[in-house]
């Protein structure tokens, strides 16, 4: 069993629960035939039974942000899960029977995310979730899908402790601890000379306070001096008394801690006061939107990565294929994230489907077998072999470190995996 981890958050969830109940099993689930929004707009239906089977399509709830600034991650979310929806319904669904994605915006707040799971457990009778896309709304809405018994896999949360809110809470996204320090050491073989660092992150954001530690604490184990740590909200865009703050001490090396609006203005601001030196994106950075943000001053910010277009293997080549084809640029790793999510889902229910027919189990029981095939399995996805530990946390091996290179007039980018 894994160890519940409420804390603060165990309250609101209640509330939460407690004011939209649960609906019984005589239900119709409405899901999202082509574009992603609220599920209440769309026309193809899915029916249970009065025993609480399905019929029909496979409803996979997806649970991100398309609206608010971390629209800038969930637009890649949305992105990659669509393109996994047509791949695997291509190759014949789960076992011969389609899967459905259905869509809740989560916006960018705590309330938004615990609505969306909300509705998508007990309205639209999903058999799992995709989401959140901030670790600060998975503290939140995580708890919530746990006391429903609905399996939650994360493709963004990577923040400390995001497993061990319950046994039906996993993520594909590696915890910031093994990801972040790769970056700080690209920075140093690139400079050997780096010898002071100014921290930048936002206090206003779960995931963004613990990157933070791992980095402060990379650069303590690699002998380098902590000259400051500064703060800011994800909501702030003028950054002057920071930077300048910052500047004035001369670090060679800046790490900043946010997401991809705040943490683009904040490059940006940091170049047009005078700094020189290299700068480390922490994972909410790590995002091609971010490069309409900060523009030409992206150029040469250094961002770990738990994903790379050019993996080996016939699934990333399918995905790096269609993605292009679609978007005219390179996936980025949010979308190979949350394709692996909704991959893990597929792959576990034709495991199950094997076993036991998943529209002859109840809704209860099939969420709860489903969720025991999601730890137990492993997956060829397109961020390389992964599988679960029995707390739900990603065993994932390959990991890279890629640099922005950015046109001279800020027209075009791109990220640049260094060997």
């Amino acid at each position: 069993m894994k160890t519940s981890f409420f804390g603060i958050t165990a309250l609101l969830s209640s509330c939460a629960l407690l004011l939209t109940g649960c609906g019984g099993d005589n239900t119709t689930v409405t899901n999202s035939p082509n574009t992603p929004n609220s599920s209440t707009n769309n026309t193809a239906t899915n029916t249970t039974t009065n025993t609480g089977t399905l019929s029909g399509a496979i409803p996979i709830g997806i649970a991100v942000a398309q609206t608010s600034n971390v629209a800038l991650l969930g637009q890649e979310q949305v992105a990659g899960v669509k393109i996994a929806e047509k791949y695997f319904n291509a190759k014949g669904g789960v076992n011969g029977t389609p899967i459905k994605l259905v869509f809740q915006d989560t916006s960018g707040d705590e309330a938004g995310a615990i609505n969306a799971v909300q509705s998508l457990i007990n309205k639209d009778k999903v058999i799992g979730i995709v989401g959140p896309t901030l670790s600060q709304q998975a503290f939140s809405a995580d708890p919530v899908a746990e006391r429903a018994k609905v399996p939650i896999i994360g493709p963004s949360n990577t923040a400390k402790n995001i497993p061990e809110i319950g046994d039906y809470v996993a993520r594909v996204s590696a915890p910031v601890s093994v990801v972040a320090p790769n970056s700080v050491k690209a920075a140093l073989k690139q400079n050997p000379q780096i010898k002071k660092v100014a921290v930048f992150y936002a206090q206003n954001d779960a995931f963004s306070k613990s990157e933070t530690e791992i980095f402060q604490q990379t650069v303590k184990d690699q002998g380098l001096e902590l000259l400051t740590v500064q703060k800011f909200q994800t909501s702030d865009t003028d950054f002057q008394s920071q930077a300048t703050n910052a500047i004035n001490l001369k670090p060679d090396l800046v790490i900043i801690s946010g997401l991809a609006a705040d943490g683009g203005n904040l490059i940006r601001q940091l170049r047009e006061l005078g700094y020189k030196g290299l700068i480390v994106g922490g994972n909410g950075l790590n995002t091609s939107n971010i490069l309409a943000v900060c523009k030409a001053l992206c150029d040469g910010v250094l961002i770990a990565q738990a994903y790379s277009p050019e993996h080996p293997g016939e699934i990333n080549a399918a995905f790096r294929k269609a993605y292009a084809e679609e978007y005219k640029k390179e996936p980025p790793q949010f979308s190979a994230q949350a394709f692996a999510a909704v991959q893990v889902y597929v792959e576990a229910l034709k495991a199950l489907d094997s076993k036991s027919k998943v529209n002859k189990l109840q809704l209860p029981e099939l969420r709860t077998q489903l969720n025991k095939e999601i730890l137990a399995g492993k997956y060829n996805t397109p961020l390389g072999e992964i599988g679960f530990t029995p707390v739900g946390e990603v065993v994932q091996k390959d990991f890279y470190v890629a640099q922005i290179k950015m046109e001279k007039d800020g027209s075009q980018g791109k990220f640049s995996f260094l060997k």
